[in-house]
């Protein structure tokens, strides 16, 4: 009997339906915040290597993950994609691997690359197979049927939610996934938002300062950095492991798609969350 992690996110952080969510997702691209335009999906050779995406509610954080998406349906579409998410919860183990051998949205069903699911399990310190962690996590969740919308079901894969965010985890993680993921066609998604609930200026100055660091790879100086000025960003940990394994790809440069705050999409300002789209290419 097949295990299949059914949807928590659905019909609370997107449309429950399938003509309802697909309706949603291309508001997404033609909100004034998002891309302007649903993308043609492009056919290769593909050169984004890693994703950095939010994952609010769509009517929030849509338009902005719109850009990222919208340039990964242009460079084509991946054969696998590792999603790294932080814990909301706290349930589970520090870094939780799922194993269910497929995950549902109202788009369908889309299944997991077991063999990479085991052996970052088999060659990590930190990470764990666990699937309590992943039972009412959004983080993940949200970012697949944006993936579905251009690719259907024809990719796969593996879902890693991170309690532990420290610096050793993060660095475990993101040197495990350079050593274990060896297929060219993959993707590397890190799903956060940024600052949360200060004004639009605070949210726009302390995001300033992390997206300095994402653009230019500095993982260690991205962890620091919030760390240090106790900055509310909620996945620092998947985006540092995100960014180490990209330069095991031979990452060579960065690309803010878009940055806006929920002020922007759907106010007030006053007390906003941050969110960016921003690529990493080979």
């Amino acid at each position: 009997m097949s295990k299949v992690r059914n949807p928590a996110a659905s019909g609370r952080f997107y449309e429950g339906s399938e003509p309802g969510l697909r309706s949603q997702i291309e508001e997404c691209f033609t909100h004034p915040q998002g891309p302007g335009k649903i993308p043609e999906t492009g056919k290769g050779p593909r050169k984004i290597l890693g994703l950095v995406s939010p994952h609010a509610g769509y009517p929030y954080s849509g338009p902005v993950a719109a850009h990222g998406f919208s340039a990964v349906a242009k460079d084509g579409a991946p054969k696998t994609v590792i999603i790294l998410g932080p814990n909301h919860s706290g349930r589970g183990v520090g870094v939780a691997i799922d194993d269910s051998d497929a995950w549902t949205t109202p788009l369908g069903e889309v299944e997991l690359n077991e063999d990479i699911v085991s052996s970052i399990a088999e060659g990590s310190e930190f990470a764990e197979i666990n699937s309590s962690a992943h039972a009412s996590e959004h983080s993940l969740e949200v970012q697949i049927p944006f993936l579905q919308y251009f690719f259907d079901s024809d990719f796969q894969i593996v879902p890693i939610c991170m309690r532990n965010q420290s610096l050793e985890a993060s660095e475990d993680l993101g040197n495990v996934i350079g050593e274990v993921v060896t297929e060219e066609n993959a993707l590397i998604l890190a799903s956060t938002d940024l600052t949360h609930y200060e004004t639009q200026d605070t949210a726009e100055e302390r995001d300033g300062e992390v997206i300095k660091k994402m653009k230019g790879l500095d993982w260690k100086e991205l962890s620091s950095l919030i760390v240090s000025k106790n900055y509310s960003v909620c996945g620092y940990g998947p985006v540092s492991a995100t960014m180490l394994a990209a330069k095991s790809f031979r990452a060579e440069e960065t690309e803010l798609f878009k940055y806006a705050t929920s002020g922007d999409t759907a106010g007030p300002t006053t007390r906003v969350v941050g969110y960016c789209s921003l690529g990493i290419f080979r």
